[in-house]
C-alpha cells in the first residue's frame, strides 16, 4: 500500500495517471494540423473554490440531507460531460487546496493536488488560501501539478514561483483559446504576513484587461477569466453585490468572454455588459459545478455563450475507483488517530450561525460561541475574539462535513459524539491560540473592523467571548459599534460596559493578531501560546456533553430597515 507523509520531498514521488476521457492539454492539437473554418461548440467545466473536498458531504446543511461533491463522483460528472463534448477544458479558480480538510491537510494537501491530476483539471488561478503556507509550500504544490497555474496580477511573481503564468494557451477543434488568472488584491491579508514573499497583487481589471489584449494579438478567439473574486450577496431587489460583480461590468467586454468565479460560496450565473461577458460563481467545495457552452466562428470568436449549473449528488452513482481507492487509503491511515471519541454534546454544534449563513460570517454561532469561550478558560482572559474564517466545519458528529470520522451508525439523537477529527475540521488552519492586552478602545476598534462588511458576508465578522456588543449597520463604517458590556458570570449580557481607558487580556489566535483579515496587528505585543485545535480538544474534555446556546453576544440594530443596508434576519434560536 502506498504511504502518504506530511514531508514533501515524499510526497512529490506519487503521481498517479488521469483515467477516463481525455483531458485537454495547453496548445494540444497536433502541429501541422490543417486549419479549420466554420463553427464549433467548445464546453467549459468550472469548479469553485474546492478546497480539497476528497469526500462527498451535505450540501444543504439544514435541509433534507442531500450528499453531493467528493472527488470520486465529482470525476464521473465530469468524465459524462467530457464525452458529451469532447471540446472540453475543465477549469478551477483559486484556493483549491489551503483550508483544506484533515484527509488533505495532514498530507500537507499533496492529496488534493493529486485528485486534481484524477480529475483532469485543464488550469487553475491563485486564489488567498493557496498562500497559507508560504511560497515554499505553494512551489511544492505547482510541481506536483500535471496542470497549468495561471495568474495575472502578481508583481514579483518569476522572483518567487516558477511554473506560473500570466495565461496559457489551449487550441481546441482550431480555435485558440486564452486563459488568463486573476489573484483577488485582499489576499495578502487573509493570509498571515510574509506568506507572499515579495509578491505584489496589482490592480486585477488592469491586469485582465492588458493580458486579454496580448491574448487576442496572439490569435486567441476565446478569452476565459479564471478569477478569485465572488459574490458578497443579493440587494432586496435581488441584484447581487460583491468583486465579481464590479469585476465583470469592470473589464473590456470586447476582450473578454468569460469570467469564472469562486472565493465566496455563492450560485451566480449573470451576463454583463449587455451580454458581452458572461459571470458563473459556483457553490464551493464542489457542490456545485457548471458546464458553459460557448458556439465559436473560428473566424470571428464567440457568438453565442450560456452556462448551466449542476448539484453533483452521489445517489446512484458508482465513484471512480481510482479516486476512491486514493481516499480509502487516506482515511484507513487517520482513522486510529482522528476517530478518537473525546466528548459529546446535547445538541448539534454548527458552523452555520443564527441567520442561517453556513460558513458563520453575518452572526453569532454555536460553533464560534465553544471556541472562544475555549480560548478564554484555556488562558483565564478577560475577553476572546476569533475570525469567523478560521471556522471551518461543525463539530459535532454526525454533522462534521469532512475530516469528522464519526461513528457508525450515526447518532440521530443527543448526545452528539465528538471526535478529534471534528475539533480539526473546526480549525484545520493549525492556527496557534495567543494573548495580547488591549485597551477597551482597542477592543472597540477589533470589533468595528469586524463587521465592517456588514451586510455583506467576511471572514472578518467576529465571534465572540465575554463580551456582548451591538451595532448600528446604517452608521459608517468604524463608527458602527454603539455598546460593548462583559457577560455576566451566567453568560448573560448584563455585565459592566468595556471602559476606553481599562485594559483587558484578550485571548484570539496567531492570524487574527498579526493583522490578518485585515485587524489591527499586534502581534509584537502578544504572546503565544498553544496549538487552538488541542485548546478547543481539551475544553471538550474537561466540559463535555457541551450545551451552548445563542446569547445575544452580537446584536445588530437597524434603525432604517428596508434601506437595502438591512441586519441579516434571525433563523435560529
Amino acid at each position: 500500500m502506498r504511504r502518504f507523509t506530511t514531508t514533501a520531498a515524499l510526497v512529490l514521488g506519487f503521481v498517479l495517471a488521469v483515467a477516463g476521457a481525455a483531458v485537454a492539454r495547453p496548445d494540444a492539437d497536433p502541429p501541422g494540423q490543417a486549419k479549420k473554418t466554420g463553427t464549433t461548440t467548445i464546453q467549459l467545466v468550472t469548479i469553485s473554490d474546492w478546497h480539497g473536498q476528497l469526500e462527498p458531504f451535505d450540501v444543504d446543511p439544514g435541509a433534507a440531507t442531500v450528499l453531493g461533491g467528493g472527488a470520486a463522483f465529482l470525476k464521473v460528472y465530469l468524465d459524462q460531460a467530457r464525452a458529451a463534448n469532447p471540446n472540453t477544458l475543465t477549469f478551477m479558480a483559486g484556493d483549491s487546496f489551503g483550508a483544506t480538510p484533515p484527509i488533505v491537510n495532514f498530507f500537507d494537501e499533496a492529496p488534493a493536488v493529486e485528485a486534481m491530476n484524477m480529475l483532469g483539471i485543464s488550469a487553475d488561478t491563485l486564489g488567498n488560501h493557496n498562500f497559507d503556507k508560504g511560497v515554499a509550500h505553494l512551489q511544492r504544490m505547482v510541481d506536483l501539478a500535471d496542470f497549468p497555474f495561471v495568474s495575472a496580477n502578481l508583481k514579483g511573481l518569476e522572483e518567487n514561483l516558477s511554473g506560473v503564468t500570466k495565461r496559457v494557451f489551449f487550441t481546441v477543434d482550431g480555435v485558440r483559446v486564452a486563459v488568463i488568472g486573476i489573484t483577488n488584491e485582499e489576499a495578502p491579508e487573509l493570509v498571515f504576513p510574509g506568506s507572499f514573499g515579495t509578491i505584489e497583487v496589482t490592480d486585477s481589471v488592469e491586469a485582465a484587461d492588458k493580458a486579454a489584449r496580448q491574448a487576442r494579438n496572439a490569435g486567441a478567439k476565446v478569452v476565459v477569466i479564471l478569477t478569485h473574486k465572488g459574490i458578497r450577496g443579493f440587494n432586496t431587489g435581488g441584484s447581487a453585490f460583491g468583486e465579481l460583480v464590479d469585476f465583470a461590468n469592470g473589464v473590456d467586454g470586447d476582450l473578454i468572454d468569460v469570467v469564472v468565479g469562486d472565493h465566496t460560496d455563492f450560485s451566480y450565473n449573470q451576463y454583463h455588459q449587455g451580454g458581452k461577458v458572461l459571470a458563473v460563481e459556483n457553490r464551493s467545495k464542489g457542490a456545485q459545478f457548471s458546464t458553459i457552452q460557448l458556439t465559436v466562428d473560428r473566424a470571428t470568436g464567440v457568438t453565442a455563450k450560456s452556462a448551466t449549473q449542476h448539484t453533483p449528488t452521489i445517489a446512484g452513482l458508482t465513484p471512480d475507483p481510482a479516486i476512491q481507492a486514493l481516499i480509502d487509503e487516506l482515511n484507513a491511515q487517520l482513522a486510529p488517530i482522528l476517530g478518537q471519541l473525546i466528548g459529546s454534546a446535547t445538541k448539534p454544534i454548527l458552523r452555520s450561525d443564527s441567520c442561517g449563513r453556513a460558513d458563520s460570517r453575518l452572526c453569532e454561532s454555536l460553533v464560534g460561541n465553544v471556541v472562544t469561550d475555549a480560548l478564554r478558560e484555556a488562558y483565564g482572559t478577560d475577553l476572546a475574539i476569533t475570525n469567523s474564517g478560521g471556522l471551518r466545519d461543525a463539530l459535532t458528529c454526525p454533522h462534521v462535513e469532512a475530516g469528522g470520522f464519526c461513528p457508525t451508525p450515526p447518532a440521530t439523537e443527543p448526545p452528539f459524539p465528538i471526535t478529534r477529527g471534528g475539533v480539526i475540521a473546526v480549525l484545520r488552519f493549525g492556527n496557534v491560540s495567543t494573548t495580547t492586552t488591549l485597551s477597551g478602545a482597542e477592543v472597540k476598534t477589533f470589533l468595528e473592523h469586524g463587521v465592517s462588511s456588514m451586510p455583506g458576508a467576511n471572514g472578518r465578522f467576529p465571534q465572540v467571548s465575554g463580551l456582548c456588543f451591538t451595532y448600528n449597520i446604517e452608521a459608517s463604517v468604524g463608527s458602527r459599534v454603539t455598546s460593548i458590556v462583559q457577560q455576566a458570570a451566567d453568560g448573560t449580557c448584563t455585565g459592566p460596559a468595556i471602559a476606553g481607558g481599562t485594559n483587558y487580556i484578550v485571548a484570539s489566535n496567531d492570524f487574527t493578531l498579526s493583522g490578518g483579515d485585515g485587524y489591527p496587528n499586534v502581534i509584537s505585543k502578544s504572546t503565544t501560546r498553544n496549538i487552538m485545535s488541542q485548546d478547543l480538544e481539551a475544553y471538550v474534555v474537561a466540559n463535555s456533553p457541551l450545551s451552548p446556546t445563542i446569547q445575544s453576544r452580537i446584536v445588530c440594530a437597524d434603525p432604517n430597515p428596508g434601506s437595502g443596508n438591512d441586519c441579516p434576519a434571525i433563523t435560529a434560536p
